[in-house]
């Protein structure tokens, strides 16, 4: 399990399970009682999106005690947690990402957002990102690592969680663009700062050379997002839902934009951007009906 995602069932056993089922025997565990404690949950404010994660994790921790022969059955599976709670996606428009990038000039961040607009890069892949990673002659960049941050520990590079998440990314005008002027301005502080500078090969870093941190570039961003006239509630993962949605608009195969992503199955890209779809399929219904054959009239 990756360091994040442990630290995160840690934080939901500690704070949520424990107090509200730890008093209970595992042998006497119910579904009954389960389900009483998701409705009470919910009932207490908590959003279904929590509610939900809190379930998953349970049924996990009862898979474990199932094939440890603790309990006969996983009561957690007989119960119903509630529904929706999923994240809305905001992708931006063209123009409004226009607005954005335009607002956006000469702001140290500047080239990092283009970036992750022009490839959907993920916030941990671009913050990630090394210059031998990148390949401008061949107008390429490979996907290697991710930036991950845990409290109270100093940052690291970590794996992709999945094998498609390693990928090598085709680079557009507009990459190729953001990429050299990035190179351009960083020369610029290494020579200024000389041995002060840390040089780790980020693509994006701080002014030391360090690397950049996620809540900052976030913040920063949720300015821009103001300055552009534009609403502060779009994410900084919505970089990557536009791009997403630019490609399939423009007719890419989902398949190629999955790999693109790094999603590991298809049904991930076709369920998550099934807003673009509809609008596809009129344009698909409206070149097939002007090429489609037509029976010859023999009135008259």
């Amino acid at each position: 399990m990756r360091p994040a995602t442990y630290a995160s069932y840690q934080r939901v056993v500690q704070l949520h399970l424990i107090p509200g089922l730890g008093h209970l025997r595992l042998a006497r565990l119910s579904a009954l009682e389960v389900q009483r404690y998701l409705n009470q949950k919910t009932e207490d404010g908590a959003s279904p999106r929590l509610v939900q994660y809190i379930h998953s994790i349970l049924r996990n921790a009862l898979n474990r005690a199932v094939k440890w022969q603790l309990v006969p059955r996983n009561v957690a599976t007989l119960v119903d947690p509630p529904r929706g709670g999923g994240v809305a996606i905001h992708p931006l428009a063209p123009d409004a990402a226009a607005r954005l990038l335009e607002a956006g000039r000469h702001h140290p961040h500047e080239y990092l957002y283009a970036l992750m607009l022009a490839t959907g890069l993920r916030v941990g892949e671009a913050l990630a990102l090394r210059w031998q990673d990148v390949d401008l002659d061949k107008g390429l960049l490979g996907v290697r690592h991710t930036l991950e941050r845990l409290p109270g520990q100093p940052w690291r590079l970590t794996e992709p969680k999945s094998a498609s998440g390693r990928r090598t990314i085709p680079l557009i005008g507009p990459a190729m663009v953001a990429l050299r002027a990035q190179r351009a301005r960083q020369a610029e502080t290494r020579l200024h700062l000389g041995e002060a500078w840390q040089d780790h090969g980020f693509v994006f870093s701080s002014g030391l050379g360090t690397p950049l941190d996620g809540m900052n570039v976030l913040h920063q961003y949720k300015k821009l997002l103001a300055i552009a006239g534009l609403p502060t509630t779009h994410r900084l993962h919505d970089l990557r839902h536009s791009t997403a949605t630019y490609l399939l608009a423009a007719g890419v195969p989902a398949r190629v934009v999955m790999e693109m992503l790094g999603h590991s199955q298809i049904s991930l890209t076709l369920n998550t951007y099934s807003h673009v779809l509809p609008a596809m399929l009129d344009d698909a219904a409206k070149r097939l009906e002007a090429i489609f054959p037509t029976a010859v009239s023999h009135a008259g």
